[in-house]
């Protein structure tokens, strides 16, 4: 499980450094392979899984119906924009350029350990979103709302 936070600079190619005190869980425990993809609920921030779990998620996301507008483009955000990254032998991640430019993710970023998964968010989107109280969306429809992503 992870938690906690790192704040971390992202290099001229838009690497991130795993940082040290997951880097030996996440060669084990993930086999070093990733899958990086939008947040579905936060437009300054991307999720990153392990296969194993991604898989689990994008499993739920296509079960739902492509009737439904909200499902479509839940679907699109979350498998249609998915990548899946290794780390190089420095132990970066390659955030890919259009994940960045959609998120704003330039300089400084956070990494945000949420128990199966992280929120790799920019810096100051993160204080942002921090100052502000949650709203619960009505237009979000029963399937979604069971879903763990």
């Amino acid at each position: 499980m992870f938690y906690g936070e790192t704040a971390i600079n992202l290099d001229a190619k838009g690497r991130l450094a795993i940082p040290v005190k997951y880097r030996e869980m996440l060669a084990d425990v993930w086999k070093n392979q990733f899958v990086l993809t939008y947040n579905a609920y936060e437009n300054n921030s991307l999720w990153l899984y392990s296969q194993e779990q991604w898989e689990k998620v994008r499993d739920e996301v296509m079960k739902l119906s492509t009737w439904d507008p909200a499902h479509r483009s839940l679907q699109r955000r979350l498998v249609g924009s998915a990548y899946h990254i290794t780390p190089d032998k420095g132990s970066r991640l390659l955030l890919p350029k259009t994940l960045r430019e959609v998120t704003n993710l330039e300089k400084k970023i956070v990494m945000v350990g949420l128990g199966d998964k992280f929120e790799i968010w920019d810096e100051q989107a993160l204080i942002q979103d921090r100052h502000q109280i949650p709203e619960l969306g009505n237009d979000v429809s029963d399937a979604v709302k069971l879903l763990v992503l």
